[in-house]
């Protein structure tokens, strides 16, 4: 009821109550959020609060059986509503009673509940599904991942559509229970805690917990055989780690890397403040890929990230992203600057505090080897385009615009700015813009023009403007120890 109207009899009330709200208003919730770079990911319509997953997954054959339920309220009045999954769906239920449901575009589940949804209430949604998702492809691609004894998936832009069905996007963030059933003497790790384990009938379930918000992209399972660690940092947070037990020659520079998470997190803290979530750590499955993700409360590693040996400097990107890309999420896909270039910031940071190259060497390096006519300068780090999203110049210049920011404000203002943002947006989406306005608003400087050279011009910044942000800058730079293993990571970053 939208209307509400005092009579004056029992009757009349109960009359009143039986009318529905006009029909008119009833429309179906928008099957993309609109992003700039993925206008098909993300749904509208509803704000998902909590996703229960109930999975089994048999390794031998990839097959995943699952019950997801949602826990969401509806943000308009809706006849329908779309989630974004790929997996057969045998039932789906809404607020208890079964619901229709059909299939469209590339990866679009449309459901209609036997009545209509009015604006601003609480539902729930049972989706019941089974499939293979290493054959479920999408232009032509899985992020589904078969190992020897296992599965993994953990991908960016797009992960959740191959495992369970969810609102799609960055800004619709919610907490999460993980159960899954895997044959015994295998495990299943996720985000957050291990909240129990029990074994019955040759299957073990892990069931975890994640009680922070958190993206559906950031949100990972690894099945398989795994040696665990687990420690505790300094502030009492429970750190886990897990590395593949057949990762071969690998093996020893993954668990050197891994194993200096909980003083990269101590570290971490001391530059961006409290950690944010309820357990930090990461994983190295047996998956031939170089790239690694900074999923939540648990970073993945593809095993080649380690083929050069120890890659410290890659696990302090990821575990940086706890704060900046995963804590404060963008707010559209073209805003990846205020995740990718802070974290390879601290990358900078971390070669100072170890004696390897100051920040200030590096920025000098990367504004001196790339020549004025390099196409390094013609991607804007404040909106790269799709195609560009992981560029390297998202990583470097994206670093260098905040060498640059520190130099104009003085370490005091710069690094105040570091801990406040991700304490004042916490659990929260931003833009580029925000950020901006957030620094002007701290500094009490005005930074549109600065931010403009550096973030969205398609050229390299003058030499007046790297003088004034560097002071004269050289013709021949050498290049700090540190630069080799940052530069090592790009490719490990490209998702």
């Amino acid at each position: 009821m939208r209307h509400r109207l005092l009579v004056p009899g029992a009757a009349a009330l109960s009359l009143l109550l039986a009318i529905p709200a006009s029909a008119a208003s009833f429309t179906p919730g928008a099957p993309g959020v609109g992003d700039t770079y993925y206008p098909e990911s993300g749904n509208g319509g509803y704000d998902v609060s909590h996703y229960d997953l109930r999975l089994k997954y048999q390794p031998k054959t990839d097959l995943l059986e699952g019950t997801a339920t949602l826990l969401a309220r509806t943000t308009q009045d809706l006849s329908r509503f779309n989630l974004d999954f790929g997996l057969k769906v045998s039932e789906i239920r809404v607020n208890g009673k079964k619901a229709a449901f059909a299939t469209s575009g590339k990866h679009e589940l449309e459901v209609t509940p036997a009545t209509p949804l009015e604006k601003g209430k609480q539902i729930s949604v049972v989706v019941r599904y089974a499939g293979k998702p290493s054959e479920l492809k999408i232009d032509n691609f899985t992020a589904w991942a078969r190992t020897p004894d296992g599965a993994v998936i953990a991908q960016e832009p797009d992960a959740a559509v191959w495992w369970f069905p969810s609102n799609d996007h960055p800004t619709d963030k919610a907490t999460y229970d993980i159960s899954v059933a895997v044959p015994d003497g295998t495990q299943a790790l996720s985000n957050g805690v291990l909240a129990s384990q029990s074994s019955k009938l040759g299957w073990t379930r892990y069931n975890w917990r994640s009680d922070k918000p958190q993206a559906t992209y950031l949100t990972t399972l690894a099945v398989g055989k795994f040696d665990i660690t687990t420690d505790t940092t300094a502030n009492g947070l429970p750190v886990i780690n897990a590395v593949s037990k057949d990762l071969g020659a690998n093996e020893g520079s993954a668990k050197a890397s891994i194993e200096r998470t909980t003083e990269i997190t101590e570290w971490l803290e001391s530059v961006f403040g409290p950690y944010p979530f309820n357990a930090v750590g990461g994983y190295v499955p047996n998956v031939p890929a170089h790239y690694a993700l900074e999923t939540q409360t648990r970073p993945f590693y593809g095993e080649k990230a380690f083929d050069r040996g120890t890659n410290v400097s890659v696990v302090v990107h990821e575990l940086a992203h706890q704060w900046y890309g995963d804590s404060v999420s963008l707010k559209d896909w073209k805003d990846i600057w205020i995740n990718e270039g802070f974290a390879a910031y601290s990358q900078w940071l971390w070669s100072e505090k170890e004696g390897e190259g100051t920040a200030q060497e590096l920025a000098d390096y990367v504004y001196a080897q790339h020549p004025a006519d390099d196409p390094f300068w013609t991607v804007k780090p404040g909106n790269p385009g799709a195609e560009n999203q992981f560029d390297a110049a998202v990583y470097d210049r994206g670093a260098l615009t905040l060498q640059a920011l520190r130099n104009k404000l003085g370490d005091k203002v710069f690094f105040g700015l570091l801990k406040s943002w991700p304490t004042e947006h916490r659990y929260g989406n931003a833009s580029v813009a925000d950020f901006v306005k957030f620094a002007e608003q701290k500094s009490g400087k005005q930074l549109a023009g600065f931010f403009d050279t550096w973030l969205f011009q398609p050229s390299k910044p003058s030499a007046a403007a790297a003088k004034q942000a560097f002071g004269a800058p050289q013709a021949h730079v050498a290049q700090p120890k540190s630069w080799k293993q940052i530069a090592a990571t790009h490719g490990v970053h490209g998702h």
